[in-house]
């Protein structure tokens, strides 16, 4: 281990929490798996079952009910298997239906109870991962509108009449139908559902039950009661003339309205009520068209006069109809939004974030005098007259110019809401985004049944009977299958895994569309501080929409990304975070981590904080909250960049996007400048294997580690061996402990692709110098030395699959066979005798991997040739070779072959062969096993406890091969499941091993890419005054112009970490300084000078200066460089971009039925295009002929190009080239605008005799 020195100075108080929480808990909360079907929260399957639940036939007499699920283990409940079988890792869903029927009379006829099995649930492996036809894939969680409430200025930024400023509002439901407020010009209110027709708020508030006008004024105006009774009629008459009741009057002896609410008070109306010894009436106050223009000039739109009226006027808005059953309007609003659960859900997030916003309103609306509201329950999903009372009345406030209000002594701003605000964006996790699906699956599945209990014969009817699952099946499958959400996993390395996981997509079904969305909602927003990282996004049109989750930030029960904060009371900072949510952040003053701390006080008189978005100096006594660690801002990749602070953010984001291209190198090293976090890395991705419980390791191989743990436990850990990743690159573990080791808990038990002894490790410390060598490093270029090709520095592995299918065709079927027409012995060489290459085989492009024969169609014969036919059985022409061949650009050696067969019909002699096979395989495997006991026994110092628990080991060792070849048993006997028609599939597995090379590109972790140039012999590379010749040379202007100057720092403290022989540890933002890194150099010198006995003048010549800069001299002459050369050690990465997977070459090939033209790309084996600015580029070279190839015989003329393949063949010259396919297109065209176009044909002079118009120009010429 080396030493580690860590230039961190802010004190780590929470440590990273486990970077795949967010996945795993989604899905443990969608199965609840472990938890007792009564205990069940309403959340996940269980939520999506409560939700469709009970199923009710037509007529109400028959119920189906659900009663409990449970996942039950089948074929391909381990992950080993499924990944073979290239199946679905997952469990059976069954589920425990109750059918009722009940009688006419609502007696209960009978109910039957019954297991049903629904559907197949893909597991989540224990890296957050699903296995889905045997390919990882991850789900990506969506980041998405939070459903709730917003209030937002008008699109338009209108002004009434009244010149006050327009607003709109909109109730977000989780599903259902949107309402949407708005103000016309003259500043009356008016509502929409669903994007349809408007109407005046107050007709919708009446079919919603304020049936009364008295009910609407007194809701939403100041009312005053006036006494009339004992008071003169002159004095009565002066007050309440002109003013506006807000009730009723009613004479209590007759019953008979004298004055309806909203009536103005005439003479008459006054005199009427004296008369009627009226005692008092409750009036609005003055000026009610002042004091609330919205409801007023609504109330003036709306016809409506009662309940009925409304919910007729909204129905035919909404519905387009003008007849009406009766019943059937009253009924439609309580379903669309205030009953069903089914029909209109807020969802919890959606009653949190309106009791939220309007909480105070609510208070205020009980508070109303003689008017019975309350406020709503926090478990309320569906909506009530109060949320839309309290929304108008939030609405009123807007449109009034209220920045604040006051009520009960607490001060409440009235402010618009920011759509891009973290607080109104939430996660929508695998769990929910499955939930959602299993729930439309279960609503099409409950049509069915319902059709069903009205169609079949009630008394034979049983719950397997009435479902069909289909629907359900097919929903799944197209979720993980085709889902823009459901991802093929990037897993070129470790961090590219880990990242993939912790995604956030703005993009998908019910999200945004990348056409239409603009700028604001792909910028970096204030509340994105501590919960997504401002770095980390993709380049190109998903920039913005697909961001990372940052490093500490975890998701809360709502959805609602939460960053960790420790308190500050009083200058007091508490030593336990709490994570809090954007809208509870908001409003807060927050220090930032490195504020100067005496203790666990703040010091000092000024501390750097946020509040809002703003950054301010205040006192400390005023701050609520402090950052955790300056960690907490970044993903995970841009926590892996050291001197993150110095570079410019582009270059930033291309480095954290470019690490997670590195491919794993065949020869790992840690990087000398760390950050301190690439063990947590390497341990939360699962790369590493990491030791469950404290204890011994009691055995260790290349495949399997066991460790006993307390009392006679033993843990197993398998090893992952020569895999391949779904990017070709290599997944292989290597075992860290030996036999006898003591481990503790989380300790890194083996090393698996780009980890070294437990730590991320993506590259190589590479000795780089910065200078221009021969124009080879232009342009971002880099010249390499023959050194990292020679001792393998940047070799990778990779491995390719090749799969070969034999099928049924119409003309018979293919067959997998060594026996192929037209192929010599020497291409048969390394096949078996089933015609599959044998495994350790070196192949190259052309190599025949699986033979394989396919029916020809029949041709007509000769009697002779049917009489051959006869007499020797079938030819060998019938068939066609089409065998799997390597393709170009692969070499490599053969690691693995896989046949899958379709249950075979075998003999019993072959099927007791091979079960033979299987069992002496197992025999030798328990012989050895007894071998390495008998060993162990032998050595007989071990203690009682010790050797209990090797019996436990060998048990479990026994146990392994048995249960394996068991599985063997079992495949001989049943067979694979193939696809129908398939009969065979073979897939096999070449491994090649990729030096380094001109054309690949690598990069530092700076966003400083480059592709290789040249590689240079290494006695021609510059060398430092010692003789060590440099490893890599780069191009000096790489620097300035990009801004990314933690390239520099990172290389000189890299030589002096190398030269200390230590790692060093540079946090993000908290990393060491320009003096600390010149002070390391200095140690590094002063080391260096006494280890090697050197005097000053002598240091000065052969040692880098302060700043890493020394005199290099030219490989190739040996003459010193003008000027001295920056030098230093850089962690250097080799992306997935080799030349060998790019470089392409074709001369024939295949070609498009459509336009006769070549095909394009590599995987079609295609040609290059030559477009029109290439034309002109050979006109302006005036190589006609060239160019008439090019348009011709090497493009679409297709009897020309078979003319000029013959004359190749015959060694004849070609004919001169016909006319090309797109020409004849071009003249239908013509044709088709009616133009008669007509291609005539010169006739081409024969033997050089001369036409004679040239004939008559020589004579002239003569004369």
């Amino acid at each position: 281990m080396k030493r580690i020195r860590n230039f961190s100075k802010i004190a780590r108080v929470a440590e990273l929490p486990d970077l795949l929480e967010m996945q795993k808990q989604s899905y443990r909360d969608f199965l609840q798996e472990d938890i007792k079907p009564q205990d069940r929260d309403l959340k996940g399957l269980q939520s999506a079952f409560v939700d469709v639940f009970p199923i009710n036939s037509a007529d109400n007499s028959m119920v189906l009910d659900f009663v409990r699920y449970e996942l039950v283990e089948n074929r391909y409940s381990r992950e080993e298997e499924a990944r073979a079988q290239d199946a679905n890792f997952q469990r059976t869903l069954k589920v425990v239906l109750r059918l009722s029927s009940r009688q006419p009379s609502g007696k209960l006829n009978k109910i039957v109870e019954q297991d049903v099995v629904l559907c197949e649930v893909p597991l989540m492996t224990e890296t957050g991962s699903f296995i889905i036809s045997g390919a990882e894939r991850v789900v990506v969680s969506q980041l998405h509108r939070s459903p709730g409430i917003v209030f937002e200025e008008d699109d338009d930024k209108k002004i009434s009449v009244l010149g006050r400023k327009l607003f709109t509002a909109k109730i977000i439901p989780y599903r259902g139908a949107w309402i949407e407020f708005e103000f016309d010009v003259n500043n009356a209110l008016f509502i929409r559902i669903d994007r349809k027709k408007k109407f005046p708020v107050t007709t919708f508030l009446r079919a919603c039950g304020m049936d009364s006008q008295a009910d609407i004024l007194q809701t939403f105006f100041r009312c005053d009661t006036v006494a009339i009774f004992g008071r003169s009629v002159d004095e009565v008459k002066a007050e309440l003339l002109r003013r506006i009741s807000a009730e009723d009057v009613v004479d209590k002896a007759t019953g008979e309205i004298l004055v309806e609410a909203g009536d103005s008070l005439t003479h008459e109306k006054i005199d009427r009520m004296i008369d009627k010894k009226i005692s008092g009436i409750l009036l609005l106050g003055a000026n009610p068209d002042k004091e609330n223009p919205a409801v007023w000039e609504s109330l003036r739109k709306d016809a409506t006069k009662n309940q009925k009226e409304a919910q007729q006027e909204i129905y035919k808005k909404l519905r387009g109809q003008e007849f009406i059953v009766p019943g059937q309007a009253e009924e439609y609003l309580d379903n669309l939004l205030f009953k069903t659960l089914r029909r209109y859900d807020l969802s919890k997030v959606g009653r949190y974030k309106i009791l939220k916003k309007l909480g105070f309103l609510f208070e205020w609306l009980k508070d109303r005098e003689g008017l019975r509201y309350q406020v709503p329950a926090d478990k309320t999903r569906t909506l009530m007259l109060e949320d839309l009372l309290a929304t108008i009345k939030y609405l009123i406030l807007l449109n009034n110019g209220d920045a604040r209000i006051e009520y009960k002594g607490t001060t409440y701003p009235i402010e618009t809401d920011d759509i891009d605000h973290l607080g109104n964006r939430r996660v929508r996790g695998v769990g929910e985004l499955l939930k959602d699906q299993i729930r439309i699956g279960l609503t099409q599945m409950s049509r069915v049944i319902r059709d069903r209990m009205s169609v079949q014969d009630k008394a034979q009817l049983t719950p397997r009977s009435l479902v069909n699952a289909a629907p359900l099946v097919g929903m799944l499958r197209k979720f993980f299958g085709t889902s823009q959400l459901s991802q093929f996993m990037d897993q070129i390395n470790p961090l590219a895994e880990l990242t993939h996981k912790r995604r956030l997509s703005a993009l998908g079904p019910g999200g945004l569309n990348r056409k239409r969305a603009g700028f604001e909602v792909r910028d970096v927003h204030p509340t994105h501080y501590g919960r997504i990282c401002p770095i980390e996004t993709p380049e190109g049109p998903n920039i913005g929409l697909i961001t990372t989750l940052a490093s500490m930030a975890k998701v809360n029960e709502y959805g609602l990304i939460e960053s960790p904060y420790l308190s500050v009371n009083g200058r007091k900072v508490s030593d336990k975070a709490e994570y809090l949510a954007a809208d509870i952040e908001d409003g807060k003053m927050v220090a930032q981590a490195n504020a100067e701390l005496k203790g666990n006080t703040l010091s000092g008189d000024y501390v750097a904080a946020r509040h809002q978005g703003d950054f301010k100096t205040v006192s400390p006594k005023e701050i609520d909250f402090m950052d955790v660690s300056p960690l907490q801002v970044v993903s995970v990749s841009s926590a892996l960049i050291p001197f993150l602070a110095h570079d410019d953010a582009n270059r930033a984001l291309m480095g954290a996007n470019m690490q997670r291209q590195a491919v794993p190198l065949m020869i790992t090293e840690q990087a000398v400048v760390a950050t301190g976090i690439e063990e947590t890395v390497a341990r939360d991705s699962g790369a590493c294997i990491r030791a469950k419980r404290a204890g011994k390791v009691l055995y260790s191989s290349g495949d399997v580690i066991a460790v006993a743990a307390g009392g006679k436990d033993v843990d197993l850990y398998e090893l992952r061996k020569y895999r391949r990743s779904n990017q070709d690159t290599c997944v292989n573990q290597v075992p860290l402990v030996r036999a006898g080791d003591s481990v503790k808990k989380g300790d890194s038990l083996a090393d698996g692709p780009a980890t070294s002894e437990g730590q991320l490790a993506l590259g190589k410390n590479i000795l780089v110098g910065f200078m221009p060598w021969e124009g080879y490093n232009y342009e971002d270029a880099v010249l390499i030395s023959e050194r990292l090709v020679k001792e393998d520095v940047f070799t990778s592995i990779h491995i390719s699959e090749f799969e070969i299918e034999a099928r049924d065709t119409k003309l018979g079927p293919e067959e997998i066979t060594r026996d192929i027409p037209n192929v010599g012995a020497d291409a048969l060489e390394y096949l078996d005798e089933n015609g599959i290459v044998v495994p350790s085989t070196n192949v190259r492009p052309g190599d025949i991997l699986v033979g394989k024969v396919t029916p020809k169609g029949e041709q007509q014969l000769t009697p002779e040739e049917r009489l051959l036919k006869v007499i020797f059985g079938k030819k060998a022409e019938d068939v066609q070779d089409a065998s799997l061949k390597v393709p170009p650009g692969v070499r490599g050696k053969v690691i693995g072959v896989r046949t899958f067969v379709r249950r075979e019909k075998l003999t019993k002699q072959d099927e007791k062969r091979r079960l033979n096979e299987v069992d002496a395989r197992l025999n030798a495997s328990l012989s050895a096993l007894k071998e390495y006991r008998k060993e162990q026994n032998e050595d007989s110092a071990k203690g009682k406890g010790e050797d209990e628990r090797l019996k436990v080991f060998f048990n479990l060792m026994e146990k392994r091969l048995k249960d394996e070849a068991a599985r063997d048993k079992e495949g001989i006997k049943q067979g694979d499941d193939l696809p129908v028609t398939v009969n065979k599939i073979v897939k096999v597995y070449v491994a090649s091993k990729r030096k380094i090379q001109a054309g690949d590109k690598i990069a530092g972790r700076h966003g400083n890419k480059g592709i290789i140039a040249k590689v240079l012999p290494v006695e021609d590379m510059p060398f430092m005054p010692d003789g060590t010749p440099l490893d890599m040379v780069l191009s000096p202007l790489g620097v300035p112009s990009r801004m990314n100057v933690g390239q520099l720092l990172e290389v000189m403290l890299g030589w002096a970490a190398k030269t200390l022989d230590v790692q060093t540890y540079n946090p993000v933002f908290d990393s060491a300084t320009e003096q600390e890194v010149v002070d390391m150099i200095g140690e590094g010198r002063a080391k260096l000078k006494e280890d090697l006995g050197f005097d000053e003048k002598a240091a000065k010549k052969y040692l880098p200066d302060e700043y890493c800069r020394v005199q290099l001299y030219d490989g190739r002459t040996g003459d010193p460089f003008e000027e001295k050369t920056t030098i230093g050690y850089m962690y250097i990465i080799k992306l997935n971009h080799m030349v060998e997977d790019k470089i392409h070459a074709r001369s024939t090939g295949p070609y498009s039925l459509i336009t006769r033209q070549p095909l394009g790309g590599k995987a079609q084996f295609g040609g290059q295009r030559f477009g029109e600015m290439e034309v002109w580029a050979i006109e302006g070279y005036g190589a006609a002929n060239a160019l008439q190839e090019f348009l011709t015989v090497k493009s679409d003329d297709v009897t020309g190009r078979t003319k000029m393949y013959e004359a190749i063949i015959k060694g004849e010259p070609p004919q001169a080239p016909g006319v090309p396919e797109s020409f004849k297109v071009l003249i239908k065209e013509l044709q088709a605008l009616g133009l008669s176009v007509d291609l005539l044909k010169q006739p081409v002079p024969s033997n050089g005799a001369k036409s004679d118009g040239e004939k008559k120009k020589a004579v002239e010429a003569k004369a």
